[in-house]
């Protein structure tokens, strides 16, 4: 079936920006196709990242969901052959839930920043989503919101965590093990795990939700998305 011009016309672009020895710059390119290709991906970014938030934040968004579900602490796991023959395995299973719903508080936070991320996305961010592969989102979020997400999500999931009495007995039992090296220094309060790991799965989301944009632009309800990645599918 014969490509039409306007097609052909978004195609060029972006197909240019994905070459990997590509020497030009979307302000190379028309006004018009510029404007429309990084337009085209600020809104597949902003979507997607609503939509990965939305989902996470929800009752359950973690706990519910084995792509992002957060496990207990190795150590702490290899201990439940031990606390059950006391009696005390329920615990254990009470902190993951208090985890998992802990990364659900903390989540909603992380919007704004997203979303200030894909406004300042500059043409070599573009062009490093677009030729990154399967991680690229991943990589351009991590890049400029992990640090700050960090700092804000500990509070929050601390908060939800202390309510926990084994969490608090970790907590106290591991204070010392990242400087004997026995333990990574992300690990070394469930807080910081949790945080950590919180972290990991709204980028994982955010990834599955680019990945469902590319598969089916058009189901976004966006004209613009749809033309840009309808373009180039």
């Amino acid at each position: 079936m014969p490509v039409s011009r306007r097609a052909v016309a978004l195609l060029i672009p972006l197909s240019l920006f994905a070459a990997s020895a590509c020497a030009l710059s979307l302000a190379d390119l028309t006004d018009i196709s510029n404007k429309e290709a990084s337009g085209g991906l600020k809104a597949a970014l902003e979507t997607g990242s609503k939509a990965a938030v939305s989902k996470l934040g929800a009752e359950g968004g973690f706990l519910n969901n084995d792509k992002v579900r957060i496990p207990l602490p190795k150590i702490l796991e290899q201990a439940r052959p031990i606390l059950k023959m006391t009696g005390k395995s329920q615990q254990l299973d009470d902190l993951v839930v208090q985890m998992n719903h802990a990364a659900e508080a903390a989540v909603p936070m992380a919007k704004p920043l997203l979303l200030d991320a894909v406004k300042s996305m500059t043409i070599t961010d573009a062009k490093n989503i677009l030729t990154g592969g399967d991680t690229s989102v991943t990589d351009f979020f991590r890049g400029k919101t992990q640090d700050k997400l960090a700092v804000q999500f500990l509070p929050v999931v601390k908060k939800v965590t202390d309510k926990s009495g084994l969490a608090t007995k970790y907590n106290t039992a591991m204070s010392l093990a990242p400087q004997l090296g026995v333990l990574a220094k992300d690990q070394a309060t469930v807080e910081g795990y949790v945080t950590h790991r919180a972290l990991d799965g709204l980028y994982t989301m955010i990834a599955e939700e680019e990945k469902a944009i590319r598969a089916d632009p058009i189901g976004t309800g966006s004209k613009l998305i749809g033309k840009v990645f309808g373009a180039i599918k």
